[in-house]
């Protein structure tokens, strides 16, 4: 927006003349935008940028020009030609008149202990504080939520919290009871506790006044420094600004301008940060001995780490050792970790966590389109008309997506989910086909083949765009609906209206999680589901294509950097990018082909595999089957483990520990489920003698006899090396990324980035071909021993392994996991809520409560994987993905008994 001069192309944009200076501002824009593109401030109550105009405080008065009343900036839409009067003696005068009006009984106290609240600014600046007379009630405070507190005495009915709770989170947990003078605001129960809450700190964030407060805010005081940086936990890449006072953290809020979060965060995004300062952070290197660990200093730990490794070289080879990056780590620490496999160590033994939820994806993806990844982008969601999610429970799993994707349809776009359980979303969805966990293959076939049937595909984009669709259609015939209802468990007729909806009612956009990617047909169910977009054209243009949630912050990143034993940085196979890395590294890359975690583990329970160095991953609480990989990992000789926490991995197997910093301590980038690069920033400096996970490895590379490659002095100087060997990220210098990030492709510094992929060819050439999959069910059947079928996921309040969540208050609200079991079975057991039961399978056991609930059909049960007291992995199965491996935890048959 900028200062319009008489006869000024307008370009689109519409001028609005304010106390006699003209302004141009874009279509759409609202007085009080124009008012700030001015630089005038005038104050507000109601208003918050990220919901729709109320106009009810009436603090942001102004007159329009040839109109007898004032009006409320916020809600009045500007005009080509509107001429406004702002700062005029009668409208500041009326705009102090509603504010005492707001003020009265307001608590005097609360406006120095919170000066940074919007509303104790405003009454300050008008000189009315002095007037405030009101005081707290003490016995009205409910602090019953763990991460807030609520103060009914300094409401002042702008009902913000009540908006922005229905309007960004959907939860609509804040209600407006009573009327006329006796109208307040209050939860959906007597307390905040009982309510219906997710503590996402959204009503927090928008209340203008100390009726809301966090409670590190109330406890450590008001931040000294403010750092915007990427959010830590799942894939969707939300962007934070986090508060630190003295060197720690005390408060973090949300980007109102982030182009992925809105200015929207979940629970864990908000408040699980105080896993930093926990008391059992290790912060001081740790070398096992005598079976114990002891503090070392780093030059002792780095010293036994290369010796360690060394002699493994020397005894077995570069073929037994390997090092696994971390999803949670940035792209520049995760491209060193590959280059020193491969350099140092000699090795493409070499991977990452995307081996255990999303490397069926990228497979899937690349072999149909020709690149592993989201075709478009999280805007989408709100382009599109038709919206398919395919085992993803998105609000628990990825909260800031699931709630737009929920927000879209009360808008108006067509829900369908394809999900086992009756989550939150399928609620929700015009169609929910609840199929029996591991039959994707033939649903979509079914869809696929209903499609045809129907005459509902797109003829000009297969005929333009798809090769072999005749076979591919003769194919699909035997998958008919009616043929593969009764087997994959939905009606036949839910089957061809969702392929009615989600063909028709295009644009369509598809979402899949690892509902998709971890079964036995990972990869395969992942082709199937691109087929749909291929028949319908839903590839190439804005509100469509294939999107993965991706499960970690950075597991898109930490692949696409190398972590994979096939491909080098930039996710390309090893024999396309050998000359350039060599060139590039000036020295050799190995010519042996590289294992996979899972064959890694393999070949160490075959005693050929004795050395890894395991960065920000517990691999024996998280891998399936967890019998099978402590087994394997009591037949490793030397095992490096490098994180914030003694993980399961270390305390059973590490000889030595490295401490990283967090991500809140470092520099660098992440990458996130729809391609976008984004700034990750230091807000507080390293806790003891914790270092970035890159400088961990270039000491290694030194004390190794191998500094040549690994002398980089910053983060920064790792990613400029990364973007000459990744083309298609060579214009995302770090200057480009500093507000929002870019979506890659984005080759030069003139590229704006990538919102959509394939929009005329595909990588491979111009046309991609549909895929016939023959299904094959996975062995793990239900019989009468094992008579329920079990499947896995993660809870809203809790991420992964639990290493940082459940050292926060997340842990206060879901304290452990859970076995949800329908009622069918629970009553039978004889079971009552929260009961400790015995889940067994065919691998082994967990102990865990139990929840009796509808949401799983009859015959299966749902559970967690947090908690690594109950240790949910040691009964899952060993079976894996057909084409890379991945373990299948959404498929293992149980039984249930009461824990004795």
């Amino acid at each position: 927006m900028k200062t319009r001069s008489p006869g000024h192309d307008k370009s689109g944009l519409i001028r609005v003349v304010i106390d006699g200076r003209a302004f141009d501002v874009p279509p759409g824009s609202t007085a009080l935008d124009a008012l700030c593109a001015a630089g005038l401030e005038v104050p507000t109550a109601c208003h918050d940028p990220r919901l729709k105009p109320s106009g009810a405080c009436r603090l942001c008065l102004v007159r329009v020009k040839g109109q007898n009343r004032p009006a409320t900036s916020c809600a009045l839409p500007v005009f080509e030609g509107m001429e406004l009067e702002v700062d005029t003696p009668e409208l500041q005068e009326m705009r102090r008149g509603e504010l005492k009006l707001l003020a009265h009984r307001y608590p005097k106290g609360l406006i120095e202990s919170f000066p940074e609240k919007p509303f104790h600014r405003q009454l300050v600046k008008e000189g009315l504080d002095s007037t405030v007379d009101g005081a707290t009630n003490p016995s009205e405070i409910d602090a019953t939520n763990p991460y807030f507190r609520f103060d009914p005495s300094a409401c002042i009915e702008c009902y913000r919290c009540v908006r922005i709770c229905d309007e960004l989170q959907g939860s609509n947990v804040w209600q407006i009871l009573d009327r006329g003078t006796g109208v307040r605001v209050a939860p959906d129960a007597e307390r905040f506790g009982d309510s219906t809450c997710r503590s996402c700190g959204a009503c927090v964030d928008a209340c203008p006044t100390a009726a809301l407060v966090d409670k590190t805010r109330i406890e450590s005081g008001p931040a000294e420094t403010w750092t915007r940086t990427t959010c830590p936990y799942c894939g969707v890449g939300c962007e934070l600004n986090v508060g630190a006072r003295g060197g720690r953290l005390v408060q973090v809020l949300p980007v109102i301008d982030a182009p992925v979060n809105k200015g929207h965060l979940c629970v864990k995004g908000r408040y699980a940060f105080t896993y930093v300062d926990a008391p059992d952070r290790v912060t001081q290197p740790l070398i096992r001995k005598n079976g114990t660990f002891v503090e070392v200093a780093w030059d002792e730990a780095v010293a036994f780490v290369a010796e360690g490794f060394q002699k493994i070289l020397a005894d077995r080879g570069p073929g037994a050792v390997g090092v696994l990056g971390s999803a949670r780590a940035p792209n520049e620490d995760n491209y060193l970790a590959q280059k020193f496999a491969r350099t140092v160590l000699g090795t493409h033994n070499v991977d990452c966590c995307a081996r255990v939820c999303h490397a069926p994806t990228a497979a899937a993806m690349k072999a149909v389109f020709g690149t592993g990844a989201a075709t478009n982008s999280f805007d989408d969601i709100e382009r599109a008309t038709t919206i398919l999610v395919v085992g993803s429970n998105a609000t628990e799993c990825h909260p800031i997506v699931g709630e737009r994707i929920l927000q879209a349809r009360r808008r108006g776009a067509i829900l369908i989910v394809i999900d086992p359980r009756k989550t939150d979303l399928a609620r929700e969805a015009h169609v929910h086909l609840p199929l029996r966990p591991g039959l994707n293959v033939p649903l979509l076939h079914s869809i696929a083949a209903s499609m045809i049937d129907e005459d509902l595909i797109d003829r000009e984009f297969i005929a333009g765009r798809v090769l072999e669709f005749e076979a591919f259609a003769d194919f699909v015939e035997a998958f008919a609906p009616e043929k593969v209802a009764a087997q994959v468990g939905v009606d036949a007729v839910l089957i061809r209206r969702a392929a009615r909806l989600y063909a028709a009612g295009k644009p369509s956009m598809c979402f899949h999680g690892l509902g998709m990617t971890e079964h036995l047909q990972g990869t395969e169910g992942v082709m199937a589901l691109c087929n749909l977009a291929l028949l319908t054209g839903n590839l190439g243009i804005e509100g469509s294509g294939i999107n993965p949630l991706r499960g970690q912050n950075n597991v898109q990143g930490s692949a696409h950097m190398g972590c994979e034993p096939n491909h080098l940085a930039g996710y390309v196979p090893i024999a396309a990018g050998r000359e350039k890395a060599e060139r590039l590294w000036g020295q050799p890359i190995p010519d042996q082909s590289g294992l996979t975690l899972m064959q890694m583990i393999d070949a160490a329970a075959a005693g050929q595999f004795k050395g890894l160095w395991a960065i920000g991953y517990d691999v024996l609480d998280t891998n399936a089957n967890a019998s099978a990989t402590r087994h394997a990992m009591s037949q490793m000789d030397f095992v490096v483990v490098q994180d914030l926490f003694l993980n399961e991995t270390a305390k059973e197997f590490g000889h030595v520990f490295l401490p990283a910093c967090s991500s809140f301590e470092r520099e660098g980038t992440f990458m996130n489920a729809e391609r976008r690069v984004q700034r990750v920033r230091a807000a507080i400096p390293p806790v003891g003698e914790a270092k970035a996970d890159w400088e961990i490895i270039q000491l290694v590379a030194a004390a190794m006899g191998h500094p040549q490659g690994f002398t980089f002095a910053s983060a920064e100087e790792i990613w400029n090396e990364v973007r000459q060997i990744w083309a298609p990220g060579g214009g995302m210098a770090y200057a480009r990324l500093e507000e929002g990030g870019l979506q890659w492709p984005c080759p030069d510094e003139d590229h704006p980035g990538t919102t959509v992929l394939h929009e005329k060819a595909f990588p491979m050439g111009p046309k991609a071909t549909l895929q016939r999959i023959e299904f094959t069910p996975t062995e793990e059947q239900i019989d009468d021993e094992f008579p329920i079928l079990l499947h896995t996921g993660r809870s809203l309040y809790h991420f992964n392994a639990g290493t940082m969540t459940m050292r926060t208050k997340n842990a206060e609200i879901r304290p452990t996991d859970r076995l949800d079991l329908h009622p069918v079975e629970f009553d039978a057991g004889g079971f009552g809520e929260g009961d400790r039961v015995r889940m067994r399978s065919r691998y082994g056991e967990a102990i865990l409560p139990v929840h009796r609930c509808h949401d799983v059909l009859p015959g299966q049960a749902f559970a967690t994987f947090h908690d690594p007291t109950v240790f949910l992995n040691l009964a899952t199965s060993p079976v894996r993905d057909r084409v890379v491996g991945a373990p299948e935890y959404k498929v293992c048959a149980i039984c249930v008994e009461k824990a004795t």
